[in-house]
């Protein structure tokens, strides 16, 4: 164990004492004794630690994707609507190669395009190098590639890797 998630551990032990609705000494060393041993066999079970190398970028990352899934949102709402103009969608899968390997960097992208409405993250190849994505309005792979690989994939290997 590298680190003891001291903040976390302190957190569970307000939540018992919540839950149990008593501040006494008992219910504190319980708590207390209950969140540490919690800890300690949780962090047996995470074998990579994240490694944060450029904070600005992920609050910069954080922006980009709020303004990706308001105009997602936009988007998937005409569809819903039929606010098309006379134009047909249609769904479909697109693979997308992938440079990153950081587990953490993958597990935020697909949050990031689950997230985001109109997409949905439909699998990983084993190797993890070929993202397969579901799009509700498909019109061009390539710009679905390079906006994966540009808006979300480059700032998450310059964060993490």
């Amino acid at each position: 164990m590298k680190r003891f998630p001291y903040l976390l551990t302190g957190i569970l032990v307000v939540i018992w004492l919540l839950l149990n609705g008593s501040v006494s000494a008992g219910h504190i060393l319980l708590g207390t004794s209950l969140a540490v041993m919690l800890m300690l066999a949780a962090a047996q079970l995470r074998p990579v630690f994240p490694r944060v190398r450029r904070l600005h970028e992920a609050v910069i990352l954080i922006f980009v994707v709020l303004t990706d899934i308001v105009r997602s949102n936009i988007g998937v709402g005409r569809i819903v609507l039929g606010l098309t103009g006379g134009r047909e969608t249609h769904s479909g899968f697109v693979d997308i190669p992938l440079q990153m390997r950081d587990p953490h960097g993958l597990s935020i992208l697909a949050a990031i395009v689950t997230a985001t409405p109109g997409t949905a993250w439909a699998g990983l190849s084993e190797d993890g190098s070929v993202l397969t994505l579901h799009v509700l309005d498909l019109v061009d792979h390539q710009h679905w590639i390079d906006t994966i690989q540009q808006r979300y994939e480059a700032p998450l290997m310059r964060i993490f890797e």
